[in-house]
């Protein structure tokens, strides 16, 4: 059976602006020597294995080294607290690449799962503006890239990445705070990616 699923994600790293490593394919080195990054995944609508999965959220954290490409990432899940045990089990197989699909081709890259926990979690996102709040763990808002010299008021866009989307908006970190699975850092006024998504295998 096929899974499907649609929404929106953002990600906040430790980059100064326009992290390189997305913008390469992960052959460009971080900018900093560890590579401190939360990935934030809303599911709008989808189907895994004909478990609906619509309205969950899943937030990934991950340290690498500076090179990405090199893998030994540590990788920690964080579950929506809403999720049943069939739609936590579904999920997770999307996101840790088991079910096949976007999050497969990085799995040889991870070095160390260093836990999933199920939380309670708020996230936002109204186009330009995004934020997830996760217990005590993580609470990060992220603002898209706006020019004052751009009459249209798109905002910056990155194309050509692939993942997770071709197609980013670029932006900053305004509060960017994680403290769980033995990780912790503060990335505010650090890169930020945001798009909608769609995967399917």
């Amino acid at each position: 059976m096929g899974w499907h699923i649609e929404g929106t994600y953002f990600e906040n790293c430790n980059c100064d602006s326009i992290c390189p490593c997305a913008t390469s394919g992960l052959t460009a080195p971080a900018d900093y020597e560890r590579c401190q990054v939360e990935l934030a995944f809303h599911v709008d609508t989808g189907e895994i294995n004909g478990i609906q999965v619509g309205g969950l959220t899943v937030c990934l954290i991950g340290d690498a080294p500076q090179q990405m490409s090199d893998g030994g990432w540590k990788i920690g899940v964080l579950m929506d607290a809403a999720a049943s045990p069939e739609q936590a089990e579904a999920l997770g197989s999307v996101f840790g690449g088991q079910a096949g699909g976007p999050m497969a081709g990085l799995a040889p890259l991870i070095g160390e799962m260093v836990g999933m926990e199920s939380h309670e979690i708020n996230y936002s996102d109204d186009g330009r503006r995004h934020r997830i709040q996760v217990g005590d763990a993580v609470n990060v808002d992220v603002e898209d890239f706006v020019s004052p010299l751009d009459p249209t008021e798109l905002g910056v866009r990155v194309s050509g990445i692939g993942f997770p989307a071709d197609t980013l908006a670029a932006g900053t970190g305004t509060t960017a705070t994680v403290d769980v699975f033995g990780m912790e850092w503060d990335n505010a006024g650090k890169n930020s990616f945001s798009a909608p998504f769609a995967w399917a295998a």
